[in-house]
């Protein structure tokens, strides 16, 4: 059976990886949770899982969600695919939901395949642009004893709060891995004491740090080892391409706009849109209802004269938190619910990058109302422990939600590094993320946890993070061996689609925009 599935593994990814980084993804996992993984599709977005968690390749992740588009107009004839674009570790990850079409004999043609079109209707295959995961350097570098290869020293609250309050700088011994990212980093001095908020996130820290610390070495260490990380001696060439910034039609703002427009008469109005070969939607469709996308393949919305590309079995509802009754006229009951909060804080109010909510109009979020008896609650939280503990002490609760589990996920570079020093005072190279199970009914609970893990307390989800602000990496992977499969998944505040997934927010096309694709190109 073993030599079978490796047979076929080389016959479908030869081009693409060594069988040595396949054997060393299967045995990593239990024999019975292998077999659970074929069930539900191969997730090789996820690249490597250790019992401190998982390194995940976001990008590989969204382009394996089936970003192919029927073109009838095309030419007879093989396209060939270019592979100009595609990443490193892109060819790791294949999406659990991920609806990629097939060739005739049967297997799925990867990104720098030929796809046949037999005279009649081309595809056209997009990948989203590389360079927004070039993170090679980290943001700010660390000191040389804070090098991830150093190993974890212990410090204690009382020697960060006085350290940092006295300006001194920690003397450590260079690491040979290190010395070219371990330049002279000045620390700010800071004359003022520490306020409550600081001195509660710096007793968090000193709780998490040796688990984050640990945890991500051995994840990175497996990396290198198979070749997804590296140590960049090169620049990459489309680092010459120009990366766009500011694109879409202000999407948010739209959703401003549809509260003037007359009230719908829902008795007499659709609940869902559905997508047909027609790329123009009018604006107050995709504003009223859920729109979805049920084909086996991707398509291509206009909205406000902007493209938007809509992923196969997704569906999604573009609205702000006023206009969420649509949602619910869906009348689907979900399995799993990710919530992406835009909490408040003073970053977010100096640069007015978005709309935020307080912690108030976070709990009037229908969640009971969407959620399926026993369903699992994964909330992103920023570091501040004043949001962290509202989530478990305060809107857990009012949802009946039980909290299981705080996981982190941890932001490191292309050759695995922190993105941002671990002890940092200002950022942390780690967010969290809290997990939960809606309360309900004990038989309905017990019967649906039958054949499916216990969350975990602690967990890492190590990824290179997307360079766009607040792209956060997929769970899709990572959860799959807590649910069953074939589960109504949803996500809240959502800036991007998955297939398999409804998405709701008032920028849930937002990394949709076809400028952060780009499109392979027909070989004349």
């Amino acid at each position: 059976m073993v030599i079978s599935l490796i047979s076929e593994l080389l016959k479908k990814n030869s081009h693409r990886r060594s069988l040595l980084q396949e054997v060393c993804i299967i045995a990593s996992y239990s024999f019975r949770e292998f077999i659970f993984f074929l069930k539900r599709g191969a997730m090789m977005s996820v690249v490597h899982r250790l019992t401190a968690g998982w390194l995940v390749d976001h990008l590989s992740f969204i382009n394996q969600c089936g970003y192919e588009v029927c073109d009838s107009f095309a030419h007879s004839g093989g396209v060939t695919l270019d592979t100009s674009f595609t990443s490193i570790g892109d060819c790791h990850a294949t999406s659990t939901f991920a609806a990629t079409s097939s060739s005739r004999d049967g297997t799925t043609p990867g990104i720098g395949d030929t796809i046949e079109t037999e005279g009649e209707t081309a595809r056209k295959r997009y990948v989203f642009r590389k360079e927004f995961f070039d993170i090679s350097k980290p943001h700010i570098a660390a000191a040389p004893e804070e090098q991830l290869w150093q190993g974890c020293p212990e410090v204690s609250l009382t020697e960060v709060t006085a350290s940092h309050n006295s300006g001194e700088h920690r003397e450590g011994t260079k690491s040979g891995i290190g010395d070219s990212v371990a330049s002279a980093r000045k620390k700010r001095k800071r004359k003022c004491v520490f306020n409550q908020g600081e001195l509660d996130a710096l007793e968090y820290h000193s709780k998490v740090r040796k688990l984050i610390w640990e945890g991500t070495l051995h994840l990175v260490q497996e990396g290198l080892k198979s070749g997804f990380l590296y140590h960049a001696t090169v620049e990459l060439s489309c680092r010459e391409n120009d990366v766009p910034g500011h694109v879409g039609c202000g999407l948010a703002e739209l959703c401003e706009i549809a509260k003037q427009l007359p009230a719908v008469n829902e008795s007499d109005h659709q609940v869902v849109h559905l997508l047909d070969d027609e790329i123009s939607v009018p604006e107050q469709d995709l504003l009223s209802c859920v729109t979805e996308n049920s084909s086996s393949s991707a398509k291509i919305v206009v909205l406000m004269g902007q493209k938007y590309l809509v992923p196969p079995k997704s569906s999604f509802l573009l609205s702000d938190i006023s206009c969420l009754q649509p949602l619910l006229n869906y009348k689907k009951k979900y399995d799993v619910i990710v919530i992406d909060p835009p909490w408040e804080n003073k970053s977010v109010k100096r640069s007015n990058r978005y709309s935020y909510l307080s912690s108030w109009q976070i709990k009037q979020i229908p969640v009971p109302a969407l959620a399926a008896p026993n369903c699992l609650v994964v909330t992103w939280v920023t570091n501040r422990q004043k949001h962290l503990r509202f989530v478990k002490d305060e809107l857990y609760p009012h949802w009946s939600v039980k909290t299981l589990a705080e996981w982190h996920w941890v932001k490191i570079t292309r050759a695995g590094e922190f993105v941002l020093p671990l002890d940092s005072l200002h950022k942390k190279p780690y967010e969290v993320l809290v997990l939960g199970r809606v309360k309900g009914d004990v038989e309905e609970a017990l019967r649906k946890s039958e054949d499916v893990l216990p969350i975990p307390e602690h967990k890492l989800i190590v990824s290179i993070p997307c360079s766009l602000h607040s792209h956060k990496p997929p769970l899709t992977a990572v959860l799959a061996e807590f649910i069953k499969p074939d589960v109504e998944c949803l996500e809240l505040f959502a800036r991007n689609l998955q297939p398999g997934w409804t998405s709701w927010g008032n920028e849930v096309l937002k990394f949709q925009h076809i400028d952060y694709f780009t499109l392979l190109q027909n070989e004349n």
